[in-house]
């Protein structure tokens, strides 16, 4: 297929199925949403906890080395005979994909605060909870708005595979493609979900980069 029939494909998909291509962002959009918040109510406070407790950091880096190396398909494959297809298989699966990057990267951020803030912050008479809330966030935020943005761009990427048990998405469109052997599909499917991933990445290295100068212009010391 040459470049000028794929772009004049791609074109008549737009003026023809643009509501069923907007129904896929949309799902797509939904399900990665939906998994980073589950993701995050778990993967946060178990991270701030194993950055306190030596044990509970060395499970949840165990833990996470084992996620690593189980592939988002098979573990989407696993689910079906225990839960069957649709949304409820694909949500767990991804939020077991999300899971890795957003404890590590909670655990390092709280470690990497200085005791020297803390010092500062006690000497002023700051509460435990004062402490957490205007020190130790602040300070390790960058490093969980990392982690953050790591595990949505695996979700947004692993999310497509999600097509296989039924829970929609831009995956409908590069696996149709592939069964098609439609590149048209395809191409739309795949650089939709690298332009999701994108702007993810570039939203949150824009926070990142604010987190830290916020942090350099509040606690130099």
């Amino acid at each position: 297929m040459g470049s000028d029939v794929l772009v004049s494909q791609i074109i008549h998909y737009f003026q023809t199925d643009s509501s069923q291509y907007w129904l896929y962002v949309w799902q797509h959009i939904y399900l990665s949403g939906i998994t980073l918040v589950i993701a995050m109510a778990i993967a946060l406070p178990l991270g701030y906890i194993g950055s306190r407790i030596k044990t509970v950091a060395a499970f949840c880096t165990a833990f996470s080395q084992v996620l690593r190396i189980i592939p988002s398909l098979a573990l989407l494959f696993l689910l079906i005979p225990f839960i069957g297809t649709g949304m409820t298989p694909a949500l767990i699966a991804l939020v077991v994909l999300a899971l890795p990057p957003l404890l590590i990267n909670t655990i390092l951020g709280f470690n990497e605060v200085s005791p020297l803030y803390k010092e500062v912050g006690t000497a002023l008479g700051m509460s435990r909870q004062q402490l957490r809330r205007q020190i130790e966030i602040p300070l390790a935020l960058p490093y969980i708005l990392n982690g953050i943005k790591l595990a949505l761009v695996e979700i947004i990427a692993s999310a497509t595979l999600a097509t296989y048990i039924g829970a929609g998405g831009l995956g409908t469109l590069i696996f149709t493609g592939l069964g098609l052997y439609d590149m048209t599909y395809v191409v739309i499917g795949g650089v939709s979900v690298a332009i999701l991933a994108l702007l993810s990445m570039a939203g949150f290295d824009f926070l990142i980069r604010r987190a830290r100068r916020y942090d350099e212009a509040s606690y130099s010391i």
